[in-house]
């Protein structure tokens, strides 16, 4: 599926470089769509509203084995600037799943993987306090967002191991698929 045939296609993050990236055929699904990507989970949360104001449950134990999710081990908030894109980052070993509890989010999913059914696919998909979400995203799917409301996004992130900079692989946010950032004007 690549413009170029490397004789060893990456099995581990720490083997990704910009130029095998750089060298894929990409697959773009829009964002009204669900995502292709396998192993990839995106949960519908419900908001119970009242004249008071809201709930959402961002986490309950059943989703594991009902929804596919996975057991969190570190949970942290992260808050991004309007406009902002952080990307291009994946992971060897660790799962994220996230939620937005204020705000708009695109998150652009790759799947990069190079024995996946999915491989090359890219699925964004939008997050935010309007349609609340939980998104589970596996090892070795290269990922990145860009908060779209101002004037900021929070993002809570439920993952499966605890943080260790060691399992953290970042990539320039124009080294792929600039194009997929919305908004789109038209």
């Amino acid at each position: 599926m690549s413009a170029v045939q490397y004789e060893t296609r990456p099995q581990h993050a720490r083997d990704v470089t910009i130029e095998w990236l750089q060298s894929l055929n990409y697959h773009i699904f829009p964002a009204s769509r669900p995502p292709t990507i396998e192993g990839v989970v995106v949960k519908d949360l419900q908001a119970h509203v009242d004249g008071r104001g809201d709930v959402i449950e961002l986490w309950s134990r059943p989703w594991i084995e009902a929804e596919g999710m996975v057991m969190p081990a570190h949970v942290y908030q992260s808050a991004t600037d309007y406009g902002v894109v952080k990307c291009w980052h994946l992971h060897d070993i660790h799962t994220d799943q996230f939620t937005v509890t204020r705000g708009k989010l695109q998150v652009t999913l790759v799947d990069i993987r190079p024995d996946s059914p999915t491989f090359g696919h890219v699925n964004p998909i939008i997050l935010g306090g309007q349609r609340p979400r939980l998104i589970k995203i596996p090892p070795m799917i290269m990922h990145g967002w860009k908060a779209l409301s101002m004037p900021e996004v929070i993002v809570v992130n439920l993952q499966s191991h605890v943080y260790d900079a060691a399992d953290e692989f970042k990539f320039p946010w124009n080294c792929v698929l600039e194009e997929v950032w919305e908004p789109k004007n038209g």
